[in-house]
């Protein structure tokens, strides 16, 4: 009850935030270039991968940054709810279908932490091709995206809390990142 009375401080925030990451993750580039299916699992490995860069930089930001991922996280969770029900998925099973996404982020960003955090852009490629292209990867592809995801986590690290918290983000435009 008592939350509910406060409110979430950076609901809004977090909204904003994944909304930069969805189009983030949107750019035609990784569909177009790096062979991504522009499917819905496919637009969805790449929405987890950008919102776990973003909540990973966040997290460096303490008090304020870990509760500022939490509302991304927050975001993202309520806006798979919502479009499952766009696509008519019936409200019986709605809750088990965002808890198997829930599972497949969190299995994915313990995946994706190991090889960011040991800056292993061999072993970052070898979690995006399990994940991203479901073990087959176009010749290239895996090594490319590790390289945008490293270069884009370095980039989010630099930018201040302020504007993050403002709901303020920048990504480097796929296509240049990693070069």
């Amino acid at each position: 009850m008592l939350k509910f009375l406060r409110g979430n401080r950076h609901e809004r925030a977090g909204y904003e935030l994944y909304g930069a990451s969805v189009a983030a993750a949107r750019e035609p580039y990784f569909y177009v270039e790096l062979g991504v299916a522009d499917t819905i699992d496919g637009r969805f490995d790449l929405v987890c991968l950008h919102v776990f860069l973003l909540i990973r930089a966040l997290g460096r930001h303490k008090p304020q940054g870990p509760e500022l991922g939490q509302a991304v996280f927050d975001a993202m969770f309520s806006d798979m709810d919502i479009n499952l029900r766009e696509m008519g998925v019936g409200d019986m099973s709605i809750a088990k279908k965002v808890k198997k996404m829930w599972e497949a982020f969190h299995g994915r960003a313990d995946a994706y932490e190991l090889a960011v955090a040991a800056a292993d852009p061999a072993a970052l490629a070898a979690a995006l091709t399990r994940n991203v292209w479901r073990g087959t990867a176009p010749a290239g592809s895996a090594e490319r995206l590790a390289g945008i995801a490293l270069a884009q986590d370095t980039y989010l690290a630099g930018q201040a809390l302020d504007g993050l918290a403002a709901g303020r983000v920048a990504f480097l435009p796929a296509a240049t990142a990693g070069l």
